[in-house]
């Protein structure tokens, strides 16, 4: 009799899991029904329990969409399994008094915000003549699909195979005065304040040069914009001998039967990928794919390294992926909430969800999410992706109950504004976390 009583408390209390998967799921669509953000747009959005190993809501996930940033999930997966602990700063060889070396791709080199010095020491520290090899670097600049018009802005900075200062110029105006100062500093003599139309208060490069226009007026505030120089190998060289205060000349081949196979390591990996994934750094996303590329190959193409992802790391993933660049910037790029739902399960399985935490943008607290998602705590770990028209979200959501689920929600071809969109998004999230 006892047996039979605990049989039938247990029934019931399935049943009332049940329900209660159920009501939620309802409250979830009833917001989809209703919000005007969702009406018109395309919108996907998979939640999945790792804890319980089901998916808890699934709307369109075996659809495709563009991720945007979200892409950068890919790349930092990417480069997760393929680079190590530090990123490979350059690759040299002595021969005779020279010191012949070559880029890798590294994104670090004199970017502001990491303390890159073994690559920078090394160089100055050296008493051989510098040789920069030229590296045959074939890959083209933008990636497949950027836009055109994005060249001046700092986001869309240029891909090349010995990066320095990110690729970016700094212009910082002071308060008071008209011109700015320029960093790196050999850029001075390439302001131009001649007049043109509709200049604003920015500063606007001529899209075939490194000339860069602005208006010669008094600043009433300090201010910095920083915009993408065209690299090129004779560029990389006069920037790293002004840097370096001696000269480093190009190498056009290197000596027969010299191999490059020795490598100084500048930075950690994570320092990379956790800027990357918080601040939605466009130009280190493209990079590491680069560097990526040299680690499996003897070439700096973006393809080779997205190639081997899709055949030796994602090859598990429920829908085949569009993907074409490292940043998402491109809208050629096309996922499923499902697979980017099971990427994120691959990473945390990798490196633990405390971890994954850690380097993404926690809601109303740090990255992209400071200022989105507030609550007493954070409660969602996520990365962002937007392009116009496009907004997707994907990572980690903590429920009140204390479980973590996996989510990715995308939207696509709306033409609401983000903010009504994101207010929509926030709705649904904020049941999510109450309700399971």
């Amino acid at each position: 009799m006892q047996i039979k009583i605990k049989l039938i408390f247990l029934l019931l209390s399935i049943s009332c899991l049940s329900c209660a998967s159920l009501k939620n799921t309802k409250n979830i669509n009833q917001i989809f029904d209703h919000s005007p953000a969702f009406k018109q747009g395309f919108t996907g959005l998979v939640i999945y329990d790792p804890g319980s190993n089901k998916i808890l809501f699934d709307k369109n996930g075996n659809k495709y969409f563009t991720p945007a940033s979200n892409t950068k999930l890919f790349t930092f997966y990417t480069a997760l399994k393929i680079i190590g602990d530090s990123v490979p700063g350059l690759k040299y060889a002595t021969h005779g008094d020279s010191l012949i070396f070559k880029g890798t791709g590294d994104p670090a080199f004199l970017y502001a915000e990491f303390d890159a010095k073994n690559t920078l020491d090394f160089l100055r520290n050296s008493d051989k003549k510098l040789f920069l090899l030229s590296p045959g670097f074939t890959e083209k600049k933008f990636g497949p699909g950027w836009a055109w018009d994005d060249y001046n802005d700092y986001y869309s900075a240029e891909r090349n195979a010995f990066p320095l200062y990110g690729n970016v110029v700094e212009f910082r105006f002071k308060n008071g005065q008209n011109l700015p100062n320029s960093y790196p500093v050999i850029f001075k003599d390439s302001i131009s304040t001649e007049k043109i139309k509709d200049l604003g208060m920015g500063v606007y490069r001529d899209i075939d040069s490194n000339v860069f226009r602005l208006k010669n007026i008094k600043r009433k505030e300090d201010a910095t914009r920083a915009v993408p120089f065209i690299t090129s190998e004779f560029t990389s060289a006069k920037l790293l001998s002004d840097t370096l205060q001696k000269e480093v000349m190009l190498l056009r081949q290197k000596p027969k039967n010299l191999a490059l196979d020795r490598i100084i390591y500048n930075t950690s990996s994570d320092s990379l990928y956790k800027k990357m994934l918080q601040d939605s750094d466009n130009f280190i996303a493209e990079q590491l794919l680069l560097v990526a590329a040299g680690e499996i190959s003897d070439t700096l193409k973006t393809a080779i390294a997205i190639d081997y992802a899709q055949k030796n790391l994602l090859s598990d993933l429920p829908d085949k992926i569009n993907w074409h660049d490292g940043s998402g910037l491109t809208r050629y790029n096309l996922f499923t909430p499902r697979s980017i739902v099971k990427l994120i399960s691959k990473i945390t399985d990798e490196i633990g969800e405390e971890k994954f935490k850690a380097l993404l943008p926690a809601s109303g607290e740090s990255g992209t999410l400071k200022n989105s998602y507030k609550a007493s705590k954070p409660y969602i770990y996520a990365k962002t992706g937007t392009l116009r028209n496009n907004h997707s979200l994907s990572g980690l959501l903590i429920t009140k109950s204390g479980k973590t689920l996996y989510f990715s929600f995308m939207n696509s071809n709306y033409i609401v504004p983000n903010s009504k969109l994101k207010q929509a998004m926030e709705e649904v999230l904020t049941t999510v976390r109450d309700q399971y």
